[in-house]
């Protein structure tokens, strides 16, 4: 069994490998590209039937904080999925979990710790399926967050029945049990993943999250510091896997 187990993982590995291939990310910034990020999410949410039950537009304030990053995940140039991320820190505390899970949330940051935390996550409803690579490859931005911003826990707030996925696959821990929200009308839980363990971890099973960091710095960097427009860039996980790359040779 755990040989069918290793044998799956392993092709599951090359198949996300050979998705990104044909995959870009770009920084939502526009206009016009947030428009498409909210018909995305309202398409997503509608097809999984978790639409907040007050939200009045699929986009937010915090949408446009400083320290949010949006992302655009296209396949073969077609917009698929999307993804927030937020850095958050003792001095910036704005947080999509911090709305639900407050007290655990500032537990964290008053002890000086520093979070990422992903959140608004849509796919197009074609492209969610379990088998299909998207789903995996729209969370890659959060693996590369956490390592450019050195931060030390990785948030997910999920619903309950997701938890086991999340304990395997990034090695989280249970913050909050299952508890009733009212934004939305069912149950979230809160985990967090340790990031330097995660990181070491997770990119030896699954190559794809290995990025250069450039790339990182395309994804994260301020506008005004890259001197750049927003850009659509291109992974770098197979350049990462190259036995000369930094990256190895954090792993080895």
């Amino acid at each position: 069994m755990l040989v069918n187990q290793s044998i799956s993982e392993g092709n599951f590995s090359d198949k996300l490998l050979a998705t990104l291939d044909h995959v870009e990310y770009r920084r939502i910034q526009s206009h016009e590209d947030f428009e498409d990020i909210a018909r995305l999410r309202y398409r997503a949410y509608k097809a999984r039937n978790v639409l907040p039950v007050s939200a009045k537009s699929m986009l937010d304030a915090i949408d446009f904080d400083e320290q949010a990053y949006v992302f655009g995940v296209y396949y073969y140039e077609q917009l698929v999925s999307t993804l927030r991320i937020h850095h958050v820190t003792p001095d910036h505390r704005v947080s999509q979990s911090a709305g639900v899970f407050s007290e655990a949330i500032n537990a964290f940051l008053d002890a000086g710790l520093t979070l990422i935390d992903p959140a608004r996550f849509a796919v197009d409803p074609e492209f969610a399926s379990e088998r299909s690579a998207m789903p995996y490859l729209t969370v890659r931005p959060t693996i590369m967050a956490a390592i450019h911003f050195d931060a030390d826990r990785m948030l997910q707030h999920i619903r309950p029945q997701h938890s086991a996925f999340y304990r395997r696959f990034f090695y989280a821990d249970v913050v909050v049990p299952p508890t009733m929200t009212t934004t939305y009308g069912f149950e979230l839980t809160l985990l967090a993943s340790p990031t330097r363990e995660l990181r070491k971890r997770l990119m030896r099973r699954f190559p794809a999250f290995q990025s250069e960091a450039y790339e990182r710095r395309l994804m994260f960097g301020s506008a005004a510091d890259l001197a750049l427009p927003p850009l659509t860039v291109l992974p770098t996980a197979r350049l990462a896997g190259r036995p000369d790359s930094p990256e190895m040779a954090f792993l080895r």
